[in-house]
């Protein structure tokens, strides 16, 4: 039997879970995180506003692009309350993210230009490569991955 009245507006967790495409306890966890709320219902059963939908699609595009879980609810959490996300909202969110994502974009492209060059030789060694660190010269930069780091890498 369908509900009627102010609960119409309300969706049950596999009802949220299924229009998400998503499992029943990755609606849980979000819930956990403080992600996305709901209510309880007189017989205790969790009821999701119908705009949580757009809260999990956000959510979900944030963690496709590899922003971590508390970051995504730091945003969510200046967004005002007990609303649903407009685009405006999206626009913000993602503004937000865009500087952090394009330097990780930068990053990735560098390790892949420079995958094939720390082994190619065959050394195995990154402190006696003849070609990528003659000398050990990056020694004196620091401990750690100073060729995968850097914005630009001179190769001799």
């Amino acid at each position: 039997m369908a509900e009627s009245g102010p609960l119409q507006r309300y969706l049950s967790v596999g009802d949220v879970a299924k229009r998400c495409g998503i499992s029943v306890s990755a609606v849980h966890f979000y819930e956990r995180k403080g992600l996305i709320s709901s209510i309880r219902t007189d017989g205790n059963q969790r009821r999701f506003h119908r705009g949580i939908l757009r809260k999990l699609a956000i959510i979900k595009v944030a963690q496709k692009t590899g922003i971590p879980l508390a970051e995504i609810g730091a945003a969510l959490d200046k967004l005002p309350r007990n609303t649903v996300p407009t685009a405006k909202d999206w626009a913000k969110l993602s503004s937000q993210w865009r500087d952090d994502l394009n330097e990780r974009i930068d990053q990735l492209t560098r390790l892949r230009d420079q995958l094939g060059l720390c082994i190619g030789c065959g050394c195995l060694s990154i402190s006696d490569c003849p070609l990528r660190n003659p000398g050990d010269e990056l020694a004196k930069a620091g401990p750690g991955a100073i060729l995968l780091e850097t914005k630009e890498v001179d190769t001799p």
